[in-house]
């Protein structure tokens, strides 16, 4: 792949990983709610979740999309109620009180690793990063596209945690910090716009 592509490549990849989505909000909320450490399990899922889903989609789900796009319906139908749980799930992950609680947990490595393949932004990103990047769909270019994405992702989603921590010193009453779960429960169900336009 020539410099000025890989080049190209890393600026769609970091825009497109740093822009709010289902991910940046979740993590985001996380940080707020577990601090950073609780939050990477998190963070590693989606980087390296997302990488796996590069590949493999640039390796052969294209092809599957084309030749039987119900497989497509189905996973568009996954992504809304897997996304939809997830919101549920950040809606009320302070407990009343503030304090820890034990049905309180962050996002697993395996659920955010798993939440790559029902995330409509995933999708978007992969879908067009080997459509533009690696049209031939060659082993080497989808590798490459799949390490473009590992090597920003984890920064990105740091930065986002990062400022979930700082709105936290503004979100020590309890009823803030449960209107701002609510909040991010919202912004992410309507992140789902681009399930709709399609």
């Amino acid at each position: 792949m020539p410099f000025s592509v890989l080049t190209a490549l890393m600026a769609f990849c970091l825009v497109s990983t740093i822009t709010p989505g289902p991910n940046n909000l979740m993590v985001m909320a996380s940080g707020v709610n577990f601090g950073y450490r609780r939050t990477l399990p998190h963070m590693v899922g989606i980087a390296l979740g997302f990488g796996v889903m590069v590949l493999l989609v640039g390796l052969g789900m294209m092809q599957v999309f084309e030749v039987f796009p119900a497989v497509r319906t189905a996973l568009t139908l996954g992504c809304v109620v897997y996304l939809l749980y997830l919101a549920w799930k950040v809606a009320n992950a302070a407990p009343p009180k503030g304090a820890a609680q034990e049905g309180a947990r962050p996002i697993s490595f395996l659920q955010a690793a798993g939440f790559q393949w029902v995330n409509p932004k995933a999708w978007s990103m992969a879908l067009t990063a080997i459509t533009l990047y690696a049209p031939d769909r060659a082993v080497l270019s989808v590798a490459i596209i799949a390490a473009c994405f590992a090597a920003v992702c984890l920064p990105c989603l740091s930065l986002w945690v990062v400022v979930g921590q700082q709105v936290q010193r503004l979100l020590r009453n309890p009823a803030r910090l449960r209107a701002f779960n609510w909040t991010m429960a919202i912004l992410l169900v309507l992140s789902l716009y681009p399930v709709f336009l399609n």
